[in-house]
């Protein structure tokens, strides 16, 4: 049975992620801060034993050894790295503080480092080999015509970074990554009035991880397989 372990598996892409690999067979490691509170979560573990709750929260980095040591020779095929925000109140000139800054970059740049850097090992003994950061195509510095977005652009730009150096330094291991960009989503981020749902993004993601080539590792996409330029 192949492996996926999810960060932010609790509300919309991750959840969806959650019902999707489910639905395939897969082995599903869903990890979020707060399972217990978690409540749809929670109700699809009821139902479907191959789904395991774990705790993580991504600003701790305390957390993300303990979850490695949790998951010591655990082989894992896809590593979805799900959680992020949106840094709504770091967008604009005039709004941006240290503070604000370092929320925005130690969920969304260095919690995804970390986790590489944790369960690399977990990933190379696997038989997908596959690390999926969900990514955006605001962070593509050549598509910016419009500014703001200070540091959720930041961040995922940075993001994006971290996914082609390890593409780089595990390709003898033969494990691939791919930064993914999840289309504008109904999801609490997206908003309601956004173009896609989550099981349209999350269907096209799974699907282009899983025909990812080693060849193709380090690549920038959106989630139809069109790639987007740096």
């Amino acid at each position: 049975m192949s492996t996926v372990l999810i960060t932010g598996a609790n509300r919309g892409l991750g959840l969806e992620f959650v019902r999707q690999y489910t639905a395939k067979g897969w082995q599903v490691l869903a990890a979020c801060r707060s399972p217990e509170r978690a409540t749809e979560l929670n109700e699809l573990a009821k139902q479907h034993t191959e789904i395991k709750l774990l705790t993580l929260d991504v600003t701790k980095e305390s957390d993300i050894n303990a979850l490695a040591q949790q998951l010591n020779g655990q082989a894992i095929d896809h590593l979805v790295l799900n959680a992020g925000v949106l840094g709504d109140d770091c967008a604009t000139l005039g709004d941006m503080t240290q503070a604000k800054w370092l929320e925005v970059l130690t969920i969304n740049t260095i919690a995804p480092a970390l986790l590489i850097q944790a369960l690399r090992d977990n990933v190379a003994a696997s038989e997908h080999k596959t690390i999926i950061g969900i990514s955006t195509r605001v962070a593509s510095i050549s598509d910016n015509s419009s500014g703001n977005m200070y540091s959720y652009r930041t961040s995922k730009a940075a993001l994006n970074q971290i996914l082609v150096s390890a593409a780089q330094n595990l390709r003898e291991q033969e494990v691939k990554t791919l930064a993914i960009h999840p289309g504008w989503v109904q999801t609490d981020m997206g908003g309601e009035k956004a173009t896609f749902t989550p099981a349209q993004s999350v269907s096209g993601i799974i699907n282009e991880a899983e025909k990812l080539t080693l060849e193709e590792s380090g690549s920038f996409r959106v989630f139809d397989g069109t790639s987007i330029g740096w």
